[in-house]
């Protein structure tokens, strides 16, 4: 059996079987499953799976498993269970329940399977059921799933940007490189340009709208057609409104709206009619109130939060940087990372870059310098530094989960360092100011590709700066005792 059948398998075995399964989806590093009833999973039995780095009990199960595994385990459960990756599983009686069509006080074990799995659906929404979790669950669900579309076209962005600058500066020459970059800038706008419809897809099946109305007014924001001698005005300020104002927040908070009016339409609306009514009302009147409501204030929201981030940046400086690099591995334990991500998007489309994204990033680097001073004060432990192994390069690329769960959060002490790694790595940064990446996507030593304007030995700085800190501090005063101890693998 292959190693990521073997890790499935031992993954069900903890969690109640494939009975026990009512969705399962992945992100970068995370198998994410939810259950239908929690009791039956045992978490400490999960978290000793061969393969398993660590597990977090949130809105869904979350178990890290490092990237590139993720996928072919996730898709190993998605074959177990029947049903297409992202689909809900649907009950399996007959697993629950040995008879499913014998009958006692009226109620075949098959209708009892699905009263039980009822009830324990209705538990978990109520332990879940917080407006913090909700809105944290909507932000992860609508852009985990273009994860892959963003650091595909963030590296395409860097390469785009060194190839340009090689250009200009004569390094390279001829109509056929120009003519190359083009056509890669072509492939990476293929996201950036029409940002809004993929979100606006995505923001559909999370609110439980259609996914195709979802596009068309993601699609709408972007004003497509509308004339520049006949603008449409803003209601508020009377200018000219401008082709994705208000940006991935208004799509968001657009799309909203649109599953309330859709959804109550359906109840409404009579069968015969339901299809082609239903979907125009709801297009149309979403799509009005977007366009003349929405935008606009979406927009002033959008406007003020990039004051608001380079007022914070330009007084706070080194202090600013120190803070938010520090902060980040915390946001990311709780799973608050996700919320960055439309701000990000909203400050490039506002300036070309986002100025939060290299002083976050630091976070990471400080992750590895705490895995290195590990390594080297607990090479007995071969159990620890094996993990390590494995662990650090990919944190070197910007993929911090398996350090942070594997290594750093389960010793306690390493945790605290590598905040402080990032913390300093953060403050050398904001100290410089106005150092932005042109893409979200990459992290770590790839991020080198998307720094505007140059400033690329800024951002190496403040790496090496996170990770002399990381290691230092995490050598110094980070490794606990029991950690050097030997330990087989």
């Amino acid at each position: 059996m292959s190693k990521e059948k073997d890790l499935a398998h031992g993954i069900l075995s903890t969690v109640g079987g494939i009975q026990n399964v009512e969705l399962i989806t992945h992100c970068m590093t995370r198998v994410r499953i939810t259950l239908r009833d929690e009791s039956l999973a045992s978490i400490e039995d999960l978290k000793r799976v061969p393969g398993v780095i660590g597990v977090i009990e949130e809105s869904t199960l979350q178990i890290i498993v490092g990237p590139g595994l993720v996928e072919k385990v996730s898709r190993v459960i998605a074959d177990i269970s029947g049903v297409e990756l992202g689909e809900p599983v649907p009950l399996q009686a007959a697993h629950a329940f040995p008879n499913p069509d014998s009958r006692i006080n009226g109620l075949s074990d098959k209708e009892k399977a699905e009263q039980l799995a009822a009830k324990n659906k209705e538990k978990y929404k109520e332990k879940n059921n917080t407006p913090v979790k909700n809105f944290l669950k909507s932000i992860s669900n609508i852009f985990i799933p273009l994860a892959p579309a963003f650091v595909a076209a963030g590296l395409l962005a860097g390469i785009t940007s060194v190839i340009g600058n090689f250009i200009t500066a004569g390094h390279l020459s001829g109509d056929g490189w120009a003519q190359f970059n083009l056509i890669l800038n072509v492939i990476k706008n293929g996201i950036f340009s029409y940002m809004a419809i993929f979100v606006g897809i995505n923001s559909a099946r999370v609110f439980g709208a259609s996914p195709s109305l979802g596009g068309v007014i993601g699609g709408a924001t972007l004003l497509t057609g509308m004339k520049p001698e006949l603008p449409i005005h803003n209601l508020f300020t009377g200018e000219p409104l401008i082709a994705g104002q208000g940006g991935i927040i208004g799509v968001v908070l657009a799309v909203w709206i649109l599953s309330l009016i859709e959804k109550r339409l359906h109840k409404i609306m009579p069968n015969s009619i339901d299809l082609i009514v239903t979907s125009f009302l709801s297009v149309l009147a979403t799509g009005l109130l977007t366009i003349f409501l929405i935008m606009p204030l979406a927009g002033f929201v959008a406007d003020n939060l990039l004051v608001a981030v380079n007022w914070i940046l330009s007084v706070g400086g080194a202090f600013a940087g120190f803070f938010l690099g520090g902060i980040w591995l915390v946001m990311v334990m709780l799973g608050l990372h996700h919320i960055m991500t439309p701000i990000h998007i909203e400050l490039i489309a506002q300036t070309g870059m986002t100025i939060l994204l290299p002083i976050l990033a630091m976070a990471g680097a400080g992750q590895v310098g705490a895995g290195l001073a590990l390594w080297i004060r607990c090479r007995k432990n071969k159990q620890l530094t094996g993990i390590i192994k494995g662990a650090l390069p990919v944190g070197v690329l910007g993929i911090g989960e398996p350090l942070i769960y594997g290594v750093t959060l389960p010793l306690g002490k390493p945790f605290v360092t590598a905040c402080l790694g990032g913390a300093f790595g953060g403050a050398v940064i904001g100290y410089f100011g106005n150092v932005g990446a042109m893409s979200i996507g990459a992290s770590g030593i790839e991020m080198l590709l998307l720094i505007a304007d140059g400033k690329w030995w800024v951002y190496l700085l403040g790496l090496i700066t996170a990770y002399f800190f990381g290691f230092i501090c995490t050598y110094l005063f980070g490794t606990p005792k029991e950690a050097r101890q030997a330990k087989e693998a």
